[in-house]
């Protein structure tokens, strides 16, 4: 319903510039103004729909602003009847006159009072996923469709154009690389992405934003970008909320669950969120590797039992019309145990066979704590906020490698503890200034550091310290004029890291970093007509390694290869440049990406040969030359027919992939392909199908070719108990078609697979209760949970 409100707006808006034109100049020299406010709150109201007619024919129009201001320019010197229209608010209607003696008319304020019917519930969960492509950033806002395509955040991502999602290893990539920032509702935090996904249930996730080329106001980590994953807040008047349940079933039942309330009353808000996952995951694969004289299998079998607790408890305190305070927090309960198996066989007789039982368990509990502060100027728009923001993560891992060979058997216990945390303290200020125009500037402190012992066979093996602060200031200046739109800005950033590693019988080693640097930033907007757009947009982006990254304990083992760190790693620089076309057209709109990168310094996997273990590997990270990647993408929402829509996107990236292997180095030049296309059928008012398709080409490694995979979803969804309850129900995977299989030469010919429950059923049910009035009160950027500013002039 909201974002139907945001497209009529945002289509009177454009077709109020493209009337600007259509009038000869000569005799538009007249305004109307105002200022639109509610009734009984006196809060301004932005995105009214502001209509001017003549004989009731449609003259031109246009929309009030954040502040709830509104200026029509260019009028013949005639009389108007004016319209104001919100979703929620009654209709209201002046009658204007614009003569030679009273050319600009002001309004002056504008009293809108809300419909008297009381809604009997609130719409938390959209039944169709919808896409709104912004400024800087994709919005998909998530429905039912993507919340029963899976259990976890994971799950969904993978139904998201531009984003993949690996199955074994939960890597995300955007746009065909992994240097992505991911952020919940809009802060970060320590929890490792492969982790984070997991851990966040579907039905929590209220939208996901794709932040390809974050302006200078944003932190200039992630070559690829930012994701940001907004969990519900809903903000209606009242009490109300949702409740989700779902079961997948595939070869063990998953439980997927989510409650959603809000009680909003007088100067207080007050909102809770609680999320929970649990269930079994078997995963099995193998590989055949062909070496001379040394032909060998390797078999993995995998069984995980894993459970979450995700709760979000926040209240806004509305002190006067000037001054708000806000506080939330964010606790993340995650507990995994699980077991596995790998099979090493050699056909040579002089080496024995290996067996390995792994038997694991995890528990992390990480917490987020966030104050926000925010005044506002007597001048309209300007005003200053203050945030602090405070992540704690803390990880133990219990396991216990028993290797079976040669008709004996050993234990390894390993124990590891990983102590994270983040801290961000920032102040912004924002002034619009005249002729549309908007500075901002800010301060930013952010504090990481990271503990983490080993111990090995119950004594102490080696620890790691790291700690990082970031220290940096930011201006941007944004114009919009009729058809053209601009903001620049740059962000100035102080950079130091120091390292402390000690292993036993071992002398400490220390690395230090620190590096002053600038990340400039630039988007252009142009409206051709009402129905075509343009952006370019240029930002300098960094790749600051990850704990994970520079972590030398190991992070997982296997009797083959073992995964740490490189604490020597340098940051990586990108030069990010980007061009979007959006065409609205009587079905939707269709978007298309071109963009560019220039990266230095990239890092980049290394595969080494252990040097205490000749038959052994070690995986790693390092420093190599400077790269280039290069794509396109085109998206489309769409709508072919009352009862069929889809929302379509099709990619292709290009890029050199750089690594050593054995210790020869390798270059390769390589594309990715993806598609997918979601379709909802509305066979009813209360009936709809959805059918799903994936295709993710084949993509060639360092050391292996990895084959294509694709998949089919077909869903279903139907609305009782007078709209406040949905049933759902999804089979994922119906042809059994998704693996990760391989093929390699490097270091020497090797094959292989990899299978999961990739097929399966979800069964789910969504009730929304609450009585409130849907008051479309103006909130805080940070009431929508979005990442930090607007990042352009809208």
């Amino acid at each position: 319903m909201r974002l139907r409100a945001l497209l009529v707006v945002l289509l009177s808006s454009i077709s109020f510039l493209q009337a600007q034109t259509s009038v000869p100049a000569t005799i538009n020299i007249g305004s109307i103004s105002g200022k639109v406010i509610d009734k009984n709150s006196k809060q301004p109201i932005p995105y009214v729909n502001v209509t001017l007619k003549q004989a009731g024919k449609f003259i031109t129009g246009g929309i009030t602003q954040d502040n709830g201001n509104f200026t029509i320019k260019n009028l013949a010197l005639e009389k108007y009847t004016v319209e104001f229209q919100f979703i929620g608010y009654k209709k209201q209607t002046v009658d204007v006159t614009l003569d030679v003696n009273s050319k600009s008319v002001s309004m002056n304020t504008i009293l809108l009072e809300e419909e008297a019917v009381q809604l009997e519930g609130v719409e938390i969960v959209k039944e169709k996923s919808t896409y709104e492509q912004k400024i800087d950033r994709k919005v998909i806002n998530v429905g039912k469709d993507l919340i029963s395509a899976g259990a976890t955040a994971g799950e969904i991502m993978n139904n998201i154009p531009s984003v993949s999602v690996d199955a074994q290893t939960n890597a995300i990539s955007l746009r065909g690389n992994e240097n992505v920032r991911i952020l919940v509702d809009g802060k970060p935090t320590n929890i490792d992405p492969s982790q984070l996904l997991k851990q966040i249930p579907s039905a929590s996730i209220k939208q996901i934003e794709l932040i390809t080329n974050p302006s200078a106001k944003y932190n200039p980590e992630g070559m690829s970008g930012i994701i940001n994953i907004v969990l519900h807040k809903n903000a209606g008047q009242g009490f109300n909320g949702s409740i989700n349940n779902g079961v997948t079933f595939a070869k063990t039942p998953k439980v997927n669950s989510s409650f959603d309330m809000n009680y909003k009353v007088g100067k207080f808000n007050v909102y809770g969120n609680y999320g929970f996952n649990h269930g079994k995951q078997k995963n099995h694969g193998f590989v055949n590797s062909y070496q001379p004289n040394a032909e060998k299998a390797v078999d993995f079998n995998f069984q995980n039992k894993n459970t979450s607790h995700l709760y979000k408890i926040g209240v806004d305190y509305y002190i006067d019309d000037r001054n708000t305070f806000s506080a939330y927090t964010t606790q993340n309960q995650f507990f995994s145990s699980g077991y596995s198996t790998t099979e090493v066989n050699y056909d040579d007789p002089a080496i024995y066979d290996i067996i390995q039982n792994n038997n694991g368990r995890n528990y992390n509990p990480s917490g987020t704590y966030n104050l926000d502060y925010k005044h506002k100027f007597k001048k309209e728009g300007e005003n200053i906020e203050l945030e602090y923001n405070f992540n704690r993560n803390k990880g133990t891992e219990n396991t216990i490698f028993r290797t079976f060979t040669n008709n004996t058997s050993s234990d390894d216990p390993n124990d590891i503890t990983n102590i994270n945390n983040n801290t961000k303290i920032n102040l912004d200020y924002t002034n619009p200034l005249p002729n549309d125009a908007r500075l901002e500037v800010g301060l930013e402190t952010r504090i990481e550091n990271t503990n983490n012992t080993f111990n090995r066979n119950y004594a102490y093996n080696s620890d790691f310290k790291y700690e990082r602060q970031i220290h940096s200031a930011y201006v941007t200046y944004g114009r919009q004029w009729t058809k053209w739109g601009f903001q620049i800005g740059t962000r100035f950033e102080n950079y130091k890291a120091d390292a402390k590693f000690n292993a036993l019988n071992s002398n400490e080693e220390k690395f230090n970093d620190q590096i002053n640097t600038f990340y400039p930033s630039g988007y252009v907007s142009y409206k051709l007509s009402e129905n075509n757009s343009f952006n370019f947009n240029y930002s300098r982006r960094v790749d600051r390694p990850s704990i994970g990254q520079v972590n030398p304990i190991r992070e997982w083992s296997t009797p083959t290869v073992s995964s740490i760190g490189n604490p020597y790693l340098k940051p990586q620089f990108t030069n990010s440049f980007e061009l979007n076309y959006t065409r609205k057209t009587k079905i939707g709109s269709i978007s298309t990406v071109v963009f560019y990168r220039v990266i230095t310094q990239e890092i980049t996997r290394l595969v080494e040969i252990d040097p205490n273990d000749p038959n052994r590997n070690i995986l790693s990270y390092d420093n190599f030359k400077d790269n280039k990647s290069y794509g396109a993408e085109i998206s489309g929402n769409l709508d072919f027919t009352k009862w069929w829509s889809a929302n379509i996107g099709t990619d292709i990236y290009f890029k050199t992939i750089r690594g050593t292997v054995s210790s020869s180095f390798i270059e390769k030049d390589v594309s990715i392909f993806n598609a997918r296309i979601n379709n909802t059928f509305k066979a009813s008012k209360n009936l709809r199908f959805q059918l799903f398709g994936m295709y993710r080409g084949q993509e060639q490694g360092l050391q292996f070719l990895r084959k294509s995979m694709y998949k089919t979803d077909l869903g279903a969804s139907y609305n009782i108990l007078k709209g406040k309850g949905t049933i759902s129900a999804r089979a994922s995977d119906i042809f059994n078609t998704m693996n990760f299989s391989f093929d390699g030469d490097l270091p020497y010919k090797q094959d292989g697979a990899f299978y999961w429950e990739s097929q399966s059923i979800y069964l789910g049910f969504n009730y929304r209760f609450g009585g409130g009035k849907n008051a479309a009160l103006q909130r805080k950027q940070r009431d929508k949970n979005e990442t930090q500013g607007g990042g352009g002039m809208m």
